[in-house]
Parts: structure tokens; C-alpha cells; sequence
């Protein structure tokens, strides 16, 4: 039976590596393929915007070590935004068609496209939108068309803006494993929940106030292309007068009930095609590729964007985490390449690590010197994602950006209770009374407390130093507008945080135009690096991740497993953190 069970478990290897090195012949033969891939574009095309997967501004310039191959993804918001510009003047592109169901985006990204897509209609070109059900970001997106559709039986979720905010007070002292925490600032509500079992009034002014400046730009770009007034547009979510195809014709937020049949009949009319020709779509990563590999060429002026995505930790990064080592890396080359005449910073941040933003907060300084710098705010450039951008000549933010939260805090887990529980008992030895700093198995004491109250205190006021002199502002000022507070863009322009609302393109623009530069090229950074064996491991990882993951959640259902990650993220914190304070969950 043994002899059996480890024949069968050396098959099992045997074919696990056969299918990796499979997996790698193909990703490699995908790589080497694309470098020669040509895309073209039919005429009497339709640009389909469908975004399926979770969208980052930036889709990234890969270096694959292993084979000398570069390549760049199409798919961030970045080149979606540069292909529906281009469409626009394309006489292949004949209309845009607005497909998604669910929208994996953020706010401000939302907003960027509706507002490129805006631009678009200009020219004379048809956008219609169709949905077999609208979750309430994807009517937003899908309200800016000429016209909308909806399946017969789908539904329109549109009842306004909700966030949601878990406490952990009383499942520490079930557990016995409580965290000790440090903070400055009255609205930094990052760690409220793990010192109450109820918001705080701070807290539910802040994210009541921020709500409603989203909402109330929702609603204003709603109503400008629906024609219904923003006062109604409230009483339809308040009364959820759209939930189904017949009240949302009733009430203006769509104009046809039809199946996809029937959608596609409506673009073939638009788009001047006979009912039996076909339609031709071309994806939005399709174009953007298309149009970067017909125009791409090397001018003598270019703008740097520098994409800071994710949230801040300590060391190298990578393109799901702003690492100091790669943002100050690509300042560093942009600022010493003779052809790049200004940079632009964009910034979709949380914040975290407050060393490492405080690291990035002096290469801009260094490099401001050198060119301008100006920072385009995305979804997110709050607490350290604030940080970065304070020393920028200018700051542009979309008005639902939401940015802010200047305050910082630590936390320290606690097991003395569990431990005690489970009769555990931890024994010290030292040379010098401060020798063993913390243990999580005894209580914080009053000394220590205080020598961590005073390193959050110094960042504190080392950032709200760093940003009265970015933003020529007094520091009791800028101290009165900190204190961890979030605001959305619109509000951040009122108490100047930010210089100007607008977008990426904005920015670039505002960026090229102060170094004279009337015609350029934009260069983006930073240049990731890969290898097999990071693509392999990663595979692997996801793969085995994805099965715990799965074999939780079915044992303790979606609620429980949030409550884990959660508490899991806010454990794995380390230094002292400048964070955005709460997760904002559009419901």
C-alpha cells in the first residue's frame, strides 16, 4: 500500500512538472509572438469597452530577464484612456459600445473614462451601452451613452453610497489576542475598530461628508447626460424606483428594455451596416496596442509618468506594491534622461509604510530641482499616498478622488491574554532595562508606550511639516486640516490640498505646457523586471492560495473570511503607518 501511495504521489510530480514546464514553453512562445503581433482595425469598427478584471492605471513595461524580451501590457486605464482619444479620430472606429456588468474599478478611474468618453461624442460618433444588469458603478460608466440598454429581465442597482466598518473590541478579549495601538490624529480610523465596538462621531462625520461629495459628483455627471435633475435623481435611490427594467425607462435612467439581439441591431443601425453584415468589435487593449505600436516613436520631448499603484511598503516593490527601491529608481532615470523635460507623478495610493513614503517624499524633492514635477491623483492618494505627492509643484485630483488622511499610528498584537489561557508563560533575561523592547507576550508598558508615542509623534509632525512647505501653508494650518482626515478631491481643491481637478491627461498636459513642450511624447515608468522562476513561483502560489482561499470560505462563509483578511493585513503592518483609516465599500 506504501509502495502504491508513492508510486502514485511520483506520477502526480511527474506530470505537475511536465504541465510547469508547459506552462512556461507557452509563455514564452505568447512573449516571443507579441513582440511580432500586428493588430489592424477593420473598417466600420466598434470599440467595445469591457472591463472584466480589476483595472490599475497602469498595465506595466515588463523586462523578462530570462530571454531578453521587453513587453508592455495594454490593459490599464492609462492606454484605455489613450484609445478612446484616438478613436475618436479614426474613420475605422465607427462608435463605442459600453459592455459590463460588473465594473472592477475605482471612482476616479470610472469618472477619467466617462469624461474621455465624453470627449468622444464630440466628434458626431454614436456610444450606446448595454447591460443584462447595471451594479451602480456601471451605470455610471453606462450613463454618459447617447442611449442605454438593458436586458428584460435584468435590474438597475442605483440607491446611493454606503460604507461599511467592522469592529474587533470584543472578538480580542473572546480571542485573547489584542492589539495595542498608538496613534495621532482624531479621525485616523484605521485602528478605531480594534478600540471600540462603535464609530466613532470623527469617523461618521468624515465618511458621511466624503460620501456625499462622491455621490454628489456621481450625480451631477448623472444628470448632466440623463437629463433628470439631481434632486431626482435622489429620490429614485431613496425610493428604488429603477430596480427593474419598466421603472428604470419610467424614470429616465434608460432608454430601451431589448435583448443583446436587439442591442446589436441598434449598433449595425448606428453604425450604417445592412441587418446582415456583421458586427466587428475590437477591444479597448486591442486598440490602445494597436495605436501605441503605430505611433510609437522617440521625440525629443517627453513627459514622465510614474505610476506609484498600490500600497506603500518598505524595499523594492513591484507592480502591485509601491516599494521605495523601484518609484525612486524611476525618478532617478527620468530626471537624468536629457529628453524627458517634466514628470508627472500619478498616484493610487492607501498609503502605508510612513519610511518609505518619507523616502519618496525626498527623491521628488531632489528631483524637482531638476524638472517639474506634478502629481495626478487616481481613486486613491491618501495619508502616505499624500505624503508623496505634498512636495509636488502642482497637484491635480479628480473631485471623487479621495486623498487626505495626513496622520499616522502603529500597532502592536498582544497575546498575554491568550497566552495565560492557555497557560503559557514567558520568561525574560537581559543585560539592560530597554533591552527586550516589546514582547507580545506581556502587557505594553506606560515606558514603552511612551518611547512609541513619540517616534508617531515626530513622523506626524515631520509630515504635516513636509506639507505646509509643499503647499506654502502654516503648520497650525495644515495641522487643522490633518488629523487623519479624508476628503474627496473637490473638498482637498476648498482647503488646498490639491491645486486643480482633473485627470492624467490633465496633468501631462498642464506638465508639458510649463517647459514649453507643444509636442511630445509620454514615456511611462516604472520598467518591471520578471523571470520564469518569479512567473512559475507565482503560479503556484496563486494556484495553492486560491484553494485555501476557497476551502475557508466555504467552511466559514464571506463575512467571517472578510473579518480574517482584514484583521490579517492590519497584523502584518510593520513601522509606523500612514494609512488610509477605513475601506470605503460602495454598496
Amino acid at each position: 500500500m506504501k509502495f502504491l501511495r508513492n508510486l502514485l504521489a511520483s506520477i502526480l510530480g511527474c506530470l505537475v512538472a511536465f504541465g510547469v514546464l508547459f506552462f512556461m514553453l507557452l509563455i514564452f512562445v505568447a512573449l516571443a509572438g507579441s513582440q511580432e503581433k500586428t493588430i489592424t482595425v477593420s473598417s466600420n469598427s466598434i470599440l467595445e469597452i469591457r472591463i472584466d478584471e480589476p483595472l490599475k492605471d497602469y498595465g506595466g513595461r515588463f523586462d523578462f530577464t530570462d530571454f531578453g524580451i521587453k513587453f508592455e501590457k495594454y490593459d490599464g486605464l492609462n492606454h484605455i484612456l489613450e484609445a478612446i482619444k484616438k478613436a475618436k479620430t479614426d474613420d475605422n472606429i465607427k462608435g463605442i459600445s459600453i459592455r459590463s456588468n460588473y465594473l472592477p474599478a475605482g471612482m476616479a478611474q470610472v469618472r477619467a473614462i466617462r469624461e474621455a468618453i465624453q470627449d468622444f461624442k464630440t466628434s458626431g460618433k454614436f456610444v450606446y451601452a448595454y447591460g443584462d444588469f447595471y451594479s451602480q458603478k456601471n451605470y455610471y460608466l453606462a450613463s454618459v451613452a447617447d442611449s442605454v440598454f438593458v436586458n428584460p429581465v435584468g435590474d438597475i442597482d442605483f440607491k446611493g453610497l454606503a460604507s461599511e466598518v467592522l469592529f474587533f473590541k470584543d472578538l480580542q478579549e473572546k480571542s485573547g489576542v489584542k492589539f495595542e495601538v498608538i496613534r495621532h490624529g482624531k479621525y485616523k480610523s484605521a485602528v478605531e475598530p480594534f478600540l471600540d465596538n462603535k464609530m466613532s462621531p470623527e469617523n461618521r462625520e468624515q465618511i458621511s461628508e466624503l460620501l456625499h461629495s462622491v455621490w454628489g459628483t456621481m450625480l451631477e455627471d448623472i444628470a448632466a447626460n440623463r437629463g433628470v435633475q439631481a434632486d431626482a435623481l435622489n429620490v429614485i435611490a431613496d425610493n428604488l424606483e429603477a430596480r427593474t427594467p419598466p421603472k428604470a425607462l419610467e424614470a429616465r435612467l434608460v432608454d430601451r428594455i431589448a435583448y443583446v439581439d436587439e442591442y446589436e441591431t441598434s449598433l449595425k443601425k448606428a453604425g450604417g451596416l445592412a441587418e446582415d453584415e456583421e458586427l466587428k468589435y475590437i477591444r479597448t487593449e486591442e486598440y490602445a496596442e494597436h495605436v501605441a505600436r503605430k505611433n510609437k516613436k522617440a521625440g525629443k520631448n517627453r513627459i514622465a509618468v510614474i505610476y506609484a499603484e498600490g500600497d506603500i511598503v518598505y524595499g523594492e516593490g513591484n507592480k502591485d506594491y509601491v516599494g521605495q527601491g523601484i518609484i525612486t529608481k524611476a525618478l532617478k532615470e527620468a530626471r537624468e534622461d536629457d529628453k524627458v523635460r517634466a514628470i508627472v507623478l500619478r498616484i493610487n495610493s492607501p498609503g502605508g509604510s510612513a519610511l518609505a513614503s518619507d523616502i519618496i517624499w525626498r527623491e521628488v524633492e531632489i528631483t524637482k530641482k531638476e524638472k517639474p514635477v506634478v502629481v495626478s491623483m487616481g481613486n486613491l492618494a491618501a495619508s502616505g499616498g499624500y505624503y508623496i505627492a505634498a512636495g509636488a509643484d502642482r497637484i491635480f485630483a479628480e473631485p471623487n478622488t479621495i486623498t487626505g488622511s495626513i496622520g499616522v499610528f502603529g500597532m502592536l498584537p498582544n497575546f498575554k491574554q491568550l497566552a495565560d489561557r492557555w497557560g503559557i508563560n514567558a520568561e525574560q533575561v537581559v543585560t539592560n532595562k530597554q533591552a527586550q523592547g516589546y514582547s507580545v507576550f506581556e502587557p505594553l508598558s506606560d515606558e514603552y508606550r511612551e518611547v512609541t508615542k513619540e517616534g508617531i509623534e515626530n513622523i506626524y509632525n515631520t509630515f504635516i511639516g513636509h506639507v505646509a512647505k509643499g503647499r506654502e501653508m502654516d503648520v497650525d494650518e495644515v495641522d487643522s486640516i490633518a488629523q487623519g482626515r479624508v476628503w474627496s478631491g473637490r473638498e482637498a481643491l476648498e482647503i488646498g490640498l490639491v491645486d486643480e481637478i482633473g485627470g492624467l491627461g490633465d496633468a501631462v498636459k498642464y506638465a508639458a505646457e510649463t517647459v514649453g513642450a507643444k509636442e511630445y511624447t509620454v514615456e511611462n515608468y516604472p520598467v518591471y523586471t520578471t523571470s520564469m522562476d518569479e512567473i512559475v513561483d507565482k503560479f503556484i502560489g496563486v494556484s495553492v492560495r486560491q484553494s485555501k482561499e476557497h476551502m475557508l470560505k466555504e467552511e466559514i462563509g464571506e463575512e467571517a473570511y472578510r473579518i480574517l483578511q482584514k484583521i490579517k493585513v492590519l497584523s502584518q503592518q510593520k513601522g509606523v503607518q500612514a494609512r488610509l483609516p477605513f475601506e470605503l465599500i460602495v454598496r
